[in-house]
């Protein structure tokens, strides 16, 4: 299946995709990033994969900017648009267009702390346990149906930075795997709310 990544940093889980990408049927068409400096385009050029910049900053609104994004996107018509911490929030006109394509992993335990700063969150409520969740794109903010997550203990001592590490672990082993899902076409958006997985309701 055909896909598009979209990046706006190191690009961890977008090596996780790039290294499973047989195994999980899915062929990168390009990486395209918000940010100049995102070291994942390194990543994709290693690879042999297509990428292009579109910096934000450059546009006047949200709106002008994803207008840009999407009529990238369409050059490659790709059948999967997959967020690898892509840190802009997408207008409704994008998540109409691609509704029930885009996929996004986020660091925590959805629904909790969507948003940023997850992990420092989850530590300054003394939770024991965190996480990461993959989760269907829809107009609410970290919102769309939660497709699967992985969890990790939060240990005495733990920092953000610590915890983000062993996290990011557990996002490298989940988000291939909810990807294959997805291309194997095991995985669908019925609405904003519901997700299914071999026709049943996650």
């Amino acid at each position: 299946m055909n896909g598009v990544v979209l990046i706006s940093g190191g690009g961890s889980n977008l090596q996780s995709i790039i290294d499973n990408a047989d195994e999980i049927d899915l062929s990168i068409q390009c990486v395209i990033s918000n940010k100049p400096s995102a070291y994942g385009l390194k990543r994709a050029a290693q690879a042999n994969i297509q990428n292009c910049i579109i910096d934000h900053q450059l546009f006047d609104s949200r709106q002008d900017f994803d207008v840009a994004l999407m009529s990238a996107i369409d050059e490659y018509q790709p059948e999967i648009v997959i967020l690898a911490g892509f840190m802009r929030i997408l207008s409704d006109k994008f998540i109409n267009k691609y509704q029930g394509k885009v996929l996004n992993i986020h660091p925590s335990l959805l629904p909790k702390y969507p948003g940023l700063n997850t992990h420092q969150k989850a530590i300054d409520a003394n939770d024991s346990v965190h996480g990461a969740s993959v989760h269907f794109v829809t107009k609410m903010l970290d919102g769309g149906p939660v497709i699967a997550q992985k969890q990790v203990e939060i240990n005495t001592g733990d920092s953000a930075k610590t915890l983000a590490e062993r996290v990011l672990r557990q996002e490298h082993v989940l988000f291939p795997k909810v990807i294959h899902w997805y291309t194997r076409g095991r995985l669908k958006l019925l609405n904003d709310t519901t997700a299914t997985l071999d026709g049943q309701v996650i």
